[in-house]
C-alpha cells in the first residue's frame, strides 16, 4: 500500500498529466440545518455568484445564478413572493424554480418580453445528500450521471450516529484546505491543548496507495495520540471530500470529515462534520441535545488554530518556480498524506491556476472574524445572536431602573430593600458583562492562539 509520495514528479509523470475538470462536479454549498427557508441566500462557488432559496409549493431547495437578467442585480438581496417566486429587489423581476421569469412589472399589461430566453436566468441542478446541499457547477446535462461524493461509512447504522456540524468560510485556498486536514502531524502542536497535546508528538509512517485521478487512501496504524485511540484510515475522494475514520476507538467509531469547497483563489468553504458512533447511550444522548450554534462556537476555535499562517503560506509557496516536493522538505513518515495530496494536485491540477492571490496578505483581525464569514450565514448561529443582544438589551434597561431606585431606596426604604437592589445591580451587570462576551464569540475570534498562552 505504500506508495513513493515523498519524492517530486517524474518529468515523464509531469509530461503526461490528466486535468480533473473542477467544474464538471458536485459541492456541498452547506448544511441543510443552517440553511434559512424565510429568505433567499448568497453563495459564491467557482467564482459563479449563486442564490439558494426554499420552494415552499415543491419542497425543495432550488438554486440559481444570482444574477438578474434585466441589470445583473444580485437576487439573494430580494425576497421570496407569496405565490412562490424569486423577486428581484431592483425591479421586481420574478423568476421560478426553473429560473424562468415569471413577469416583468414595467412591461405592457399583454407583454411578452418575460418569455423570451433572455429574460430567464441560469438553474443549477442541485440535491440534498446526508444533511447536506449539493450543488453541480458545469454542464447540467452531466448531473446525472456523475457521482455525488458521499461518505459511505455514514450509510451503515445510520440511527446510531450523532454529528457535530460546522461549516465556516475560510481566507485561503481549497488546495491549501485539504493539504492541512490530511496532515495528521500537525494536530499535536497547532491545536494544543484544544484537541491535541504536543507531548504526543512522535515519529510515525504513513501508508498510501497509489495517488490516482480520482484519489487516494491512506492508513495509520498505530494512530493517534500515540495508539490510544486505535489505529486510522484516511480517504480522500477528488476533488473535495477528506475523511479520518478511526473505527474501534475506545469510545466507538470516530470520524473527521471534510468537504472543501471552491470559492475563489485564496478562498473557501469549509464544511466540517465530526461523527461519533459511541458505545454508550449517554454521549449519544448529550451530543443529540447541544444546541447547534454552542457546538459551532467551540468549533471556530478549532478552524481558527492555523488560519492565520496558512494564508501566509499559500503566499509563500506562490513565490517558488519549483514543484511542492522540492519547495517544502518533507523527510518523515508523517509528511506522506500531504505529499499524496500535493502529488494529485501537480498531476490533476487546481481550480484556480491562472490567478494570484489577492489580497497579498491580510491583517489577523480580518482573518479570525467570524460574523461575515459563519454567523451571518448559519441560521442557528444567527438566531442565537439576536437573542443574546435581546438578553443584553434586557439587562441594561433593567440596570439603568435599579440604578434609579438605589437612591430612592435610600431614604424612604427599609436597608434591607437597599441592599436587596445593590445585589441586584450586581448580578445584572454581570449578566450584562457576560452576555456581552458570548456576543463578541459569534463575531471574532482569539488572538493569541491557546497554545501559544499554555504549557
Amino acid at each position: 500500500m505504500v506508495s513513493d509520495a515523498l519524492s517530486p514528479a517524474s518529468s515523464s509523470e509531469l509530461a503526461s498529466l490528466d486535468p480533473f475538470d473542477w467544474d464538471e462536479a458536485w459541492y456541498p454549498v452547506q448544511f441543510v440545518g443552517d440553511l434559512d427557508r424565510s429568505r433567499p441566500t448568497r453563495f459564491v462557488l467557482l467564482e459563479q455568484p449563486l442564490v439558494i432559496w426554499w420552494q415552499e409549493k415543491t419542497e425543495q431547495w432550488v438554486v440559481l445564478s444570482d444574477r438578474c437578467s434585466h441589470r445583473l442585480a444580485a437576487l439573494s438581496e430580494g425576497r421570496i413572493t407569496e405565490d412562490g417566486c424569486l423577486e428581484c429587489p431592483y425591479h421586481g423581476w420574478a423568476f421560478t424554480e426553473t429560473g424562468a421569469c415569471d413577469r416583468i412589472p414595467f412591461q405592457p399589461e399583454h407583454g411578452t418580453a418575460h418569455h423570451s430566453p433572455r429574460a430567464a436566468i441560469r438553474h443549477y441542478p442541485s440535491e440534498v445528500v446526508q444533511g447536506m446541499l449539493f450543488v453541480y457547477a458545469g454542464q447540467p446535462e452531466n448531473a446525472p450521471t456523475t457521482p455525488i461524493p458521499r461518505v459511505t461509512p455514514l450509510d451503515h447504522n445510520e440511527s446510531e450516529w450523532v454529528m457535530v456540524d460546522v461549516a465556516r468560510d475560510l481566507p485561503y485556498d481549497v488546495t491549501t484546505l485539504l493539504e492541512n486536514v490530511l496532515d495528521t502531524s500537525h494536530v499535536s502542536f497547532t491545536h494544543h491543548p484544544r484537541v491535541g497535546n504536543r507531548a504526543n508528538a512522535k515519529e510515525f509512517d504513513l501508508e498510501v496507495s497509489a495517488v490516482e485521478k480520482s484519489g487516494f487512501t491512506g492508513a495509520w496504524p498505530e494512530g493517534p495520540r500515540r495508539g490510544k485511540l486505535g489505529s486510522q484510515k484516511t480517504t480522500f475522494i477528488a476533488p473535495g471530500l477528506m475523511w479520518h475514520d478511526i473505527a474501534e476507538s475506545p469510545f466507538g467509531q470516530v470520524m473527521t470529515v471534510l468537504y472543501a469547497t471552491p470559492i475563489a483563489k485564496g478562498k473557501c468553504r469549509a464544511l466540517v462534520r465530526l461523527p461519533f458512533r459511541f458505545k454508550s447511550a449517554v454521549p449519544r444522548f448529550v451530543f443529540k441535545f447541544t444546541p447547534r450554534w454552542f457546538s459551532h462556537l467551540n468549533q471556530m476555535g478549532i478552524l481558527e488554530d492555523d488560519q492565520i499562517f496558512l494564508h501566509i503560506q499559500e503566499r509563500e509557496l506562490e513565490k517558488s518556480q519549483a514543484n511542492y516536493a522540492q519547495t517544502c522538505y518533507l523527510p518523515t513518515g508523517s509528511d506522506r498524506f500531504v505529499s499524496a495530496y500535493r502529488r494529485w494536485v501537480e498531476n490533476h491540477g487546481e481550480p484556480f491556476p491562472d490567478t494570484t492571490f489577492d489580497p497579498p496578505e491580510l491583517r489577523h483581525e480580518f482573518l479570525l472574524e467570524r460574523y461575515h464569514s459563519h454567523t451571518e450565514q448559519c441560521q442557528s448561529c444567527r438566531t442565537a445572536l439576536q437573542r443574546f443582544k435581546r438578553i443584553r438589551q434586557a439587562c441594561a434597561i433593567a440596570l439603568l431602573l435599579l440604578w434609579v431606585a438605589l437612591p430612592i431606596a435610600t431614604i424612604t426604604a427599609p436597608l434591607g430593600l437597599t441592599g436587596a437592589i445593590s445585589g441586584a445591580i450586581a448580578i445584572t451587570a454581570f449578566a450584562w458583562w457576560k452576555v456581552g462576551q458570548w456576543c463578541d464569540r459569534f463575531t471574532q475570534g482569539e488572538y493569541p492562539p491557546s497554545r501559544n498562552t499554555r504549557a
